[in-house]
């Protein structure tokens, strides 16, 4: 598996349904020293993951993009497009309950480009038009 390019289309964004999945995904993140982000299946809704760890030390988020990450979590819970109990970070990120796979994935490469620096991405993701 090669890391994620940034940005990152939607459709490279890995599914980690299932233990095994999450934890090659996840190890394969680390030994590249990049941001982990995946969609996992939790029956008919999905979750999406991101975590800053695996980038190593070196891998900073800047507070204004942390900030932005943080507001449009927020979106989307008041929006009830995904659980209140969703992670907003400053370092892991998960969002529950999303309503299908390929909106699991639009809000995970678009997390993913916000943790690389580029949050208009994910503000359009969770714009009113979207």
């Amino acid at each position: 598996m090669q890391p994620l390019p940034v940005p990152c289309p939607a459709h490279l964004i890995p599914d980690a349904s299932g233990t095994d999945m999450f934890h090659r995904a996840y190890r394969q993140a680390m030994a590249h020293g990049v941001v982990f982000v995946a969609i996992e299946s939790d029956g008919p809704r999905w979750t999406v993951k991101a975590d800053v760890l695996t980038a190593g030390p070196g891998h900073v988020v800047d507070e204004t993009v942390n900030a932005a990450v943080r507001a449009a979590i927020v979106r989307l819970v008041r929006e009830r497009e995904v659980d209140g109990d969703a992670y907003a970070g400053p370092v892991y990120f998960m969002l529950h309950s999303v309503s299908d796979e390929a909106r699991a994935r639009e809000l995970a490469a678009a997390l993913h480009a916000a943790l690389y620096g580029d949050p208009e991405p994910l503000n359009r993701a969770v714009s009113p038009a979207s």
